[in-house]
C-alpha cells in the first residue's frame, strides 16, 4: 500500500471512529437502554447499537449505524438516524465519491450522487 492510500485509510478510520463515537453519545430518553460504539479499526468495522429494556418491558437490541471501510471507501451499511450519517461523513471531509450507500441495491447506487461501489 502506498503512502497516500495509507494516509487516506488512516484518515477514514479516524473519521469513522469520531462519527460513531459522536452518534453513540446521544442517549435514548426511555427505558434502561445503553447506546454503545463498536469500533474495530483492524477489520474496518464501526457500529452504534442500542441494547437494554424499554419502559414497556420489551428487549431492545438494534443497530443504529453500521459503517465499513472497504477498498478505501466508507460504506454506510445501515443508517436509522434522523441526522444522516452521509452528511456527517461529508462534513468530516470524506468526499461523495468515497462514500457508498450500501443499504441501496447496486443498481440504485449510481443514481444517488455517491459512489456506486
Amino acid at each position: 500500500m502506498d503512502k497516500a492510500m495509507s494516509n487516506k485509510l488512516a484518515k477514514y478510520r479516524e473519521i469513522a471512529r469520531r462519527v460513531v463515537t459522536e452518534y453513540a453519545s446521544y442517549k435514548l430518553s426511555y427505558g434502561d437502554i445503553k447506546t454503545e460504539a463498536v469500533i474495530d479499526p483492524e477489520l474496518d468495522h464501526y457500529e452504534v447499537i442500542h441494547s437494554g429494556w424499554d419502559n414497556r418491558g420489551f428487549r431492545v437490541h438494534s443497530v443504529v449505524i453500521h459503517l465499513d471501510i472497504i477498498n478505501d471507501k466508507v460504506w454506510i451499511q445501515h443508517d436509522s438516524t434522523d441526522w444522516p450519517v452521509a452528511d456527517a461523513l461529508l462534513e468530516a471531509g470524506v468526499p461523495k465519491e468515497d462514500i457508498v450507500l450500501g443499504f441501496h441495491p447496486a443498481d440504485v447506487r449510481p443514481l444517488t450522487g455517491f459512489a456506486a461501489a
